[in-house]
């Protein structure tokens, strides 16, 4: 069956745009000309999208977040309150930018904790997990787990949100709530994770999807 799109009265929707099924926009937001937004998103209360911003399916989006122009947010992104997203890395009030508004790319499954600020012009790894109130200013791998001031490396996360640790001789570590392996690798002093029973582009299988394990009792 159909499942429209909902926008709470007090909600500003600029057309043209577009709104996936099953997507809900609450009390006070504002989605700008040209913006797309895929299906089944939650956009929480005093959200702005602006113009020409691309939004993926099943992103969730909570209260007193910017998404500027320039910026492409893959499926199945997390952004916490009030995080901080920009697009001018230079801004002064009398010189005008518009036309060089930089791009941010967040890619599938990223997490960006509540107060964190994202500098643009970089790339979010697949199933990154950005802490609470770090400030980001560079290209972050895929499951890379980044805290602090300014954004540091701190571990990696897996898709659940759990730290992996304890690498095997192989370099494999499992995911404590969902059982998931993943596989650390050098190449060039280069580090890089994979999941090695699910491929990054694809969903989570329906057992998996609720949360059973508080992140508290696997922290290290």
């Amino acid at each position: 069956m159909p499942n429209p799109p909902f926008s709470h009265e007090s909600s500003y929707i600029d057309q043209p745009c577009t709104i996936g099924e099953g997507t809900k926009i609450w009390h006070f937001s504002h989605v700008q000309t040209g913006a797309v937004i895929g299906k089944n998103c939650v956009l929480g209360q005093n959200v702005n999208i602006g113009n020409d911003v691309v939004i993926g399916d099943g992103v969730k989006i909570q209260n007193n977040v910017s998404v500027y122009t320039g910026t492409t947010i893959e499926d199945d992104v997390f952004l916490g309150p009030s995080c901080v997203l920009t697009n001018v890395s230079n801004p002064r009030s009398q010189v005008n930018r518009k036309s060089l508004y930089e791009k941010t790319l967040i890619r599938r499954g990223a997490t960006i904790g509540a107060n964190a600020t994202i500098v643009c012009g970089i790339t979010l790894g697949r199933y990154c997990f950005i802490a609470a109130g770090a400030v980001v200013t560079k290209d972050v791998p895929e499951y890379a787990l980044i805290a602090g001031v300014p954004g540091r490396q701190r571990g990696w996360m897996s898709r659940h949100g759990h730290p992996l640790n304890n690498p095997d001789s192989k370099g494999v570590m499992t995911c404590p709530e969902s059982g998931l392996r993943y596989q650390l690798s050098k190449n060039e002093a280069k580090e890089t994770l994979r999941c090695l029973d699910l491929d990054e582009d694809s969903k989570l299988p329906e057992e998996l999807t609720q949360g059973k394990q508080p992140y508290r009792s696997n922290r290290p």
